[in-house]
């Protein structure tokens, strides 16, 4: 017996006008985008101001080099970023998702924020910096931190785009590669450095539109002390729990410490287990066990003379019901913050 509907399938195939036979199939793969690599990149400019708006960039990688005496801004998120071979230029880069890595430049200022940063064969730059992960500098000279200190309206959602917490900042903790015994390759900016005298606004009218501020109230970025020497011998830790308003709740903290006089020393988000939590909460952890499984906890450390006490009477007067855990007296607080850091480090791979 034949088979009906394959004679009537051949019969409607044999039927088909010339030309008219099956599409080719499409893939998803065929329908993406073209992109054109000139679009992300910037390649032997000289005396110029150029830069990439909000949006432009949009998760790609990118590439700066042979540029000399240049302001370049990429108010956007990327995926990675080299410069290679620059001269004496001013560079913004919005939040790279993995890594920034600088090859052969000198003399350039320059604000960014990465997964990973990395130097090599430079001298003379100076880096305001936020980095998830150790600095690391290999076969360079002279090269100078900062703290990332920068403001405009898309900057909170370029920082989620690229997978990057605003409380994950190294940006001190500098590793060198290749040091020189007796010599220092590598130090921090003096603590009352204006960002602006360094890497200035834009100047062009289309770049000028992005709404950029350098004051350090406005920064997304918390601007902390990092390695630079403590003021005082007391310290505390704050905790703060995952919720509907953790990081509202921590940046109001900060502005409360900082106002009072006070020093942001390092800040750090991350994920806790119930060993974890024993280890640095002891005989209280039992009361946060049950908030470690809403998300990761956001920890910062404060310093200066009563700032345990200090801590403690802001926390009571205004996030009252806001579950935190606050070191007790400054006593405990020393080892409070050295067993949470050395914790979140080892969990951070630092």
């Amino acid at each position: 017996m034949g088979c009906f509907f394959s004679n009537r399938r051949k019969a409607e195939k044999e039927s088909q006008p010339e030309g008219e036979g099956e599409r080719p199939k499409q893939y998803s793969w065929d329908q993406r985008e073209k992109v054109d690599p000139k679009d992300y990149m910037f390649s032997g400019l000289k005396d110029e101001t150029v830069g990439r708006l909000p949006g432009q960039v949009a998760g790609q990688q990118f590439l700066i080099q042979d540029c000399e005496n240049c302001n370049i801004y990429i108010f956007d998120h990327s995926a990675t970023i080299t410069i290679d071979d620059c001269t004496n230029c001013v560079i913004f880069l919005g939040p790279v998702k993995g890594s920034v890595f600088f090859r052969n430049c000198r003399d350039c200022k320059c604000t960014l924020a990465c997964q990973q940063f990395r130097v090599r064969d430079c001298r003379k730059l100076e880096v305001f910096l936020c980095c998830a992960t150790q600095p690391i500098i290999e076969s360079s000279t002279n090269i100078k931190f900062g703290c990332f200190q920068w403001y405009y309206p898309e900057l909170a959602f370029q920082f989620k785009d690229a997978a990057l917490s605003i409380f994950n900042n190294t940006w001190s903790n500098i590793h060198d590669f290749t040091p020189v015994s007796g010599e220092l390759n590598w130090s921090l900016l003096p603590e009352d450095t204006v960002v602006q005298d360094h890497v200035p606004l834009p100047t062009t009218e289309e770049l000028k539109a992005v709404r950029v501020s350098t004051e350090a109230n406005r920064s997304i970025v918390p601007v902390s002390r990092g390695q630079r020497q403590k003021s005082s011998d007391e310290s505390c830790l704050v905790v703060l729990f995952a919720g509907d308003y953790t990081i509202a709740n921590a940046r109001k903290l900060i502005d409360e410490m900082v106002g009072k006089g006070f020093f942001l020393v390092q800040t750090k988000e991350v994920s806790m287990k119930a060993e974890d939590a024993q280890r640095v909460f002891g005989e209280k952890a039992p009361d946060f066990l049950p908030l470690l499984n809403k998300g990761p906890v956001i920890a910062l450390e404060f310093n200066g003379d009563g700032a345990v006490e200090g801590c403690q009477l802001i926390v009571s007067e205004i996030f009252n019901g806001t579950k935190m855990f606050v070191s007790e007296s400054k006593e405990t607080a020393s080892g409070d913050v050295d067993s949470f850091y050395n914790f979140a480090d080892i969990q951070m791979g630092i």
